[in-house]
C-alpha cells in the first residue's frame, strides 16, 4: 500500500467544495502578497474589455481572453514554485536560483506568446 498523505482530499461534493476555497485563499493569497499578479490581473481586465468590444469573430475574442488568463496561471504555478523554493531554505543556492529563474521565464514566454496573439489578431483583422 502506498503511503497517502493525511492532507490528501477526500471524495464527493464537500471535496469539491474545499478545492474551491482553497482556490479562493490562493486567489486572496496571491492578490495581498505578489505585486506582478496584481499587474497582471490590471491588464487581464482592461485586455478582456477591449476583447469583448473589438468588432471580432467570438473565437478571436476567446484566443485574445485566453493568452491573458493563461499568463496569470503561469504566474500562478511560478509563484508556488517560489514559494516552495523559500519554504525549503532562504539560502542563495544555484538551484534554487534556476527554478525561480525557470517559472520567471515560463511568465516571460506566455507574456510573449500573449503579445504575438494580439498582434497576429488584431493585424489580420484591421490592418
Amino acid at each position: 500500500m502506498e503511503p497517502v498523505s493525511e492532507f490528501k482530499s477526500k471524495s464527493g461534493l464537500k471535496r469539491i467544495y474545499q478545492a474551491f476555497l482553497y482556490s479562493m485563499d490562493g486567489f486572496r493569497s496571491a492578490w495581498k502578497h505578489e505585486h506582478a499578479f496584481r499587474q497582471e490581473v490590471s491588464v487581464f481586465v482592461v485586455g478582456a474589455i477591449i476583447a469583448l468590444v473589438l468588432r471580432i469573430s467570438a473565437f478571436e475574442k476567446l484566443v485574445l481572453i485566453g493568452v491573458l488568463l493563461l499568463i496569470l496561471i503561469v504566474e500562478l504555478v511560478n509563484s508556488s514554485i517560489e514559494a516552495v523554493v523559500d519554504r525549503v531554505s532562504l539560502e542563495r543556492h544555484p538551484l534554487s536560483k534556476n527554478a525561480k529563474d525557470f517559472g520567471s521565464a515560463a511568465v516571460a514566454l506566455t507574456c510573449l506568446l500573449a503579445i504575438a496573439t494580439w498582434a497576429v489578431v488584431l493585424y489580420n483583422r484591421f490592418i
